[in-house]
Order: C-alpha cells, then sequence, then structure tokens
C-alpha cells in the first residue's frame, strides 16, 4: 500500500500550523470517525482480577481517527474487545496522556488492570501487552509493524492479553513479515508520532473513558 501524498502533506501543514495555534476548548465528548470518546474522570487502580486494561495514547480516536494504513480506530477498539470477551475476560478502557510512547502507554494501562495485564496502543496502530511488575521497556508482546497489523490481528492480541490475566502462557500472537514495510512507511509513521506526541501531557493523569463505537 503505497503513502498517501495527501496526507502526508497535510499532516507536515498541521505540524507547522499548530507550532503557533492556541488549544481547542475541551469538549464534554470528542467524535470523531467512527469513536466517541468521553472522559469520565481520573482512571483509579482496578480491584478485578478479571480486567485487561487498554491504555489509548493521547490522540487515539480524536485528533487521530484511523492507524497508518487507514483502518478506523472503533473497529480496531471493537475487536480488541472481542478478542478479551470471547476469554471471558473484561476491558477498561482509559487515555494515557503523559506519554506517547506505547511501551510506557501499556505499562501504565497495566498498573491500572485490576489483573495487572494492559493493552497499550498508539494512534498509528503500534500495539504492546503489558505486565504491571516488567520493567517498562520490556513487554509480555511488542507489535511494532503497524502497518501489518489487520483486525484479525488486534482480536488475537486481546485473547492473548486475557489469556496472560488468567496466568496462561499462550503462544505469541502471530503478525506478517514485510521487510519492505519499515521504509515503505517510515516517513509517515514520524510524522503521526509527532502529532501523536503534540498531545501529550505529562502532567495529566490518566483518564477513565466511556467509548461508543458507531
Amino acid at each position: 500500500m503505497a503513502i498517501d501524498e495527501k496526507l502526508l502533506r497535510s499532516i507536515i501543514a498541521e505540524v507547522l500550523k499548530d507550532m503557533n495555534a492556541a488549544p481547542a476548548p475541551a469538549a464534554e465528548a470528542e467524535v470523531k470517525g467512527d469513536i466517541c470518546i468521553e472522559e469520565i474522570g481520573d482512571a483509579p487502580v482496578g480491584t478485578n482480577p478479571n480486567e485487561v486494561v487498554l491504555g489509548l495514547a493521547p490522540a487515539f480516536g480524536v485528533h487521530q481517527t484511523t492507524n497508518i494504513v487507514g483502518i478506523p480506530h472503533g473497529k480496531i477498539v471493537k475487536e480488541i474487545m472481542a478478542g478479551l470477551e470471547e476469554e471471558g475476560v473484561a476491558c477498561r478502557i482509559v487515555k494515557v496522556y503523559r506519554t506517547s510512547d506505547v511501551s510506557f502507554i501499556a505499562h501504565d494501562a497495566a498498573e491500572l488492570s485490576g489483573s495487572g495485564i494492559g493493552i497499550g496502543i498508539q494512534s498509528k496502530g503500534t500495539t504492546v501487552i503489558h505486565q504491571k511488575d516488567l520493567p517498562n521497556l520490556s513487554n509480555l508482546e511488542l507489535f511494532p509493524q503497524c502497518p501489518l497489523i489487520d483486525l484479525d490481528t488486534y482480536r488475537q492480541i486481546g485473547k492473548n492479553a486475557a489469556k496472560y490475566a488468567k496466568g496462561e502462557s499462550p503462544m505469541p500472537v502471530t503478525v506478517r513479515n514485510d521487510q519492505m514495510a519499515r521504509p515503505k512507511y517510515q516517513g509517515l509513521s514520524a510524522l503521526l508520532h509527532i502529532k501523536e506526541t503534540e498531545h501529550a501531557d505529562r502532567n495529566k493523569a490518566p483518564k477513565a473513558l466511556k467509548v461508543t463505537i458507531k
């Protein structure tokens, strides 16, 4: 899949424009694309051992609404939740603002999770399954080649996270390998990460979310 030149140009223009732009006032609920995200307060530390916390990156579902290859964020969340539910594990969704680094997002989610297992996902689609007692930069499973993650893979990520929460040791999720994916999407990936980082706030606590998928 070729990089959309129009999308690249629009992102570059926004990066330059936003340097001096005043932030827009936050709405009670942000509705973009196929997902509605509403903050409902600070995210508490969970006590339910049968849950996995899904931590969304700062721009996810609001300032960016699809992953790097155009899969809508609502569909991605729906598949991760479905994978968890198939294993009988609940999903709680939070927004992590303090960083745009997916490993730290996933670790923050794990620390909030009653099971100690969390999933972190960047707007561009990079995903990590983490455990709270592991170092931030370690993880249970890392999915760095976001252009190659399809909806079925996101569902399997949810299933594996649920299995870790139940104390199982599942086989790692298999992801397609394409050595050309990295150079093909490198520029767009960097720009999307810049846009993500613009919305990070290291002083803002993780927020509990009410998520509606259209």
